[in-house]
């Protein structure tokens, strides 16, 4: 068991985490990339909200694994991915926590897409 240092120090941080009730889709240049019943938001304090797909609803093979990874002091490490999209290149664009923190174990191996990396990026829900 691996507490967050984060939340640890500062208590007051809130992430709030929720199954969205519908099915969410990720698209770029009109092509879906990720579709899913099974979509956790993300709510942050000082982030916008951030929709984590599990792994088998996105068309990993679109994906390459990048040397990249950041370390979230709340989440954990990140570790991300290219995006490759026809002749285009969207570089650390997906990333995804592979052991996050006890706090979060629910974002372990799901996918989150960045839109400032993306974007021409289309997250959107399904009735």
């Amino acid at each position: 068991m691996v507490q967050s240092p984060g939340h640890q120090r500062s208590p007051g941080h809130r992430i709030r985490e929720q199954l969205v009730a519908e099915r969410m889709t990720v698209e770029v240049h009109g092509e879906q990339l990720a579709d899913s019943n099974e979509v956790i938001r993300v709510d942050e304090d000082g982030s916008p909200p951030r929709f984590y797909f599990p792994r088998d609803s996105v068309r990993f093979e679109k994906l390459r694994r990048s040397a990249h990874t950041t370390e979230c002091p709340f989440k954990g490490i990140a570790h991300y991915f290219h995006l490759e999209q026809g002749d285009q290149l969207f570089e650390n664009a997906v990333w995804s926590y592979e052991s996050p923190y006890d706090e979060h174990v629910a974002l372990r191996s799901r996918l989150a897409f960045d839109a400032d990396r993306i974007p021409p990026l289309q997250v959107g829900r399904h009735r």
